[in-house]
């Protein structure tokens, strides 16, 4: 089964929900003690973002090109990011409950927007019902076969004594669940059939590697696709896995590899001394960052490869500009090429007004409320960055050629049917100029796509021609 066609063309917006906006509907927000908004990230607590405000500020989405949203947990949790779920039924009562979810559905599916959830599903919490009652009951639990526990008595909060039970990442609040046993499946799968009914657009799935059962994704994918032929199954998996991609389990991954090798193309010169899982964000001049490129695309079907969600970051690592040593020439060339690539790009929230910040927990910041503390140019980039991708759907699925390479300056041919379309880019300081054979254009006329003010043109392809790049500039060009 192919992904679904909507996904190849959107724009994602991830949000992490405590953290984006707060819209005061919450009525238990009353009485309950919260974070100020803008506390320091790395302070424990809520500050009390929620559905309600995400709702509140679809407008600015629409105008930022957003078509998608990607949310980090939403379920009952006693953790600000809701990686510690213990009620899966249930939206968090701090992000509004289930009704606050039936709205926001409701208003991004009125706007044409999609909305994807993460899922949580190789482990659960403390608080989860299930472990709740093992706690309570021991061996005597009907749910004692839900966990792998090694001995008696559980110990899920001994503080002179290590936990008894398998946890991921070896953290005693997070203990996995044993989809080995049936009953566990048929709950998680339920609980991915449920939300699908209620109307979200599809599924990110957490850590999905962790989950060894044989035919288990399979069977999540015939669940969900059975209740939503047009849900999106992405998998957050860091590096190269062209067999989850194969049309049985995934539709997409989180391209984190080609975020590794954006940020050391464009970056290079100005990288931090900074690495996260697999990604070392080496530099990289245009020949090595062409060879990469070449070699990702072509792991993956071309179906598969226009389904990855490609990103700069998420709340799992630092932001891109602080990778990038706030260099922000360096970060526009990097949104531009995610913006003129197969693969639905992502924008992690509060990038596209400029916040620099290291990894996890001070990449978690909410956003600013007074928009005297954004970069208004860097915003106004961003949304003419994705009405370019927007009004070309060659830049969205047509085919990718690497027509020059050669020290900090590239050049990509797309083509989709009759039309063809140029990006090149020099990601480097000094004038660069390209030489193209004359069988490197179209027969048809070239018309600037980008920058938008530009005019010039460029020929048919009667004979080669050199292209003057200034330093850090991007030119894109398409036939009509």
């Amino acid at each position: 089964m192919s992904p679904p066609d909507w996904a190849k063309h959107a724009v994602f917006y991830q949000i992490f929900p405590d953290r984006f906006a707060r819209s005061g509907a919450v009525s238990a927000q009353e009485n309950t003690a919260l974070k100020p908004w803008s506390a320091p990230p790395e302070e424990q607590g809520f500050q009390g973002g929620d559905l309600y405000g995400i709702a509140d500020r679809l407008d600015y989405l629409d105008a930022l090109g957003v078509t998608a949203l990607y949310l980090n947990p939403i379920f009952a949790s006693a953790a600000n990011h809701r990686y510690h779920t213990y009620d899966y039924y249930e939206v968090d009562p701090l992000l509004g409950g289930n009704d606050a979810l039936r709205t926001l559905l409701d208003a991004t599916h009125a706007r044409g927007m999609r909305v994807v959830l993460d899922g949580v599903f190789n482990h659960a919490s403390r608080g989860f019902w299930p472990f709740h009652h093992v706690l309570e009951n021991g061996p005597d639990s009907p749910y004692v076969d839900w966990f792998k526990i090694e001995d008696w008595p559980l110990r899920p909060y001994a503080a002179d004594r290590p936990h008894n039970y398998a946890a991921w990442h070896d953290i005693p609040a997070l203990p996995e669940l044993n989809t080995d046993h049936p009953p566990v499946r048929d709950f998680l799968f339920d609980v991915a059939r449920h939300w699908v009914d209620f109307g979200i657009d599809g599924w990110r799935l957490d850590v999905p590697r962790e989950i060894e059962t044989d035919g288990f994704w399979e069977d999540f994918r015939g669940v969900v696709k059975d209740a939503d032929p047009d849900a999106y199954l992405v998998g957050e998996i860091w590096d190269e896995a062209p067999a989850w991609l194969q049309g049985d389990r995934f539709d997409g991954l989180m391209n984190y590899p080609l975020l590794d090798i954006t940020l050391g193309f464009f970056g290079a010169g100005s990288l931090r001394d900074y690495s996260k899982a697999h990604l070392t964000f080496d530099p990289l001049d245009a020949p090595a960052f062409a060879r990469e490129l070449e070699r990702l695309l072509a792991l993956y079907d071309w179906e598969a490869a226009c389904a990855q969600l490609n990103l700069l970051d998420s709340h799992d690592m630092a932001r891109a500009q602080w990778i990038l040593n706030d260099h922000t020439a360096a970060l526009r060339q990097a949104v531009l090429f995610l913006m003129t690539m197969p693969g639905a790009p992502c924008i992690y929230y509060g990038d596209e007004i400029g916040l620099s910040a290291a990894g996890d927990p001070h990449c978690r910041e909410a956003f600013p409320r007074d928009e005297a503390d954004w970069d208004t140019d860097l915003l106004s980039f961003y949304q003419s960055a994705t009405a370019l991708r927007h009004r070309r759907e060659v830049l969205r699925t047509g085919r990718v050629e690497v027509l020059h390479a050669d020290a900090r300056a590239l050049v990509l041919r797309r083509t989709l049917g009759d039309t063809t379309a140029l990006v090149a880019f020099n990601a480097g300081p000094e004038s660069a100029q390209v030489d193209l054979e004359a069988g490197a254009l179209p027969d048809s006329p070239l018309a600037p796509a980008w920058p938008p003010s530009a005019e010039a043109s460029l020929p048919v392809a009667s004979s080669s021609m050199t292209l003057s790049l200034s330093g850090r500039e991007t030119r894109v060009w398409t036939t009509a």
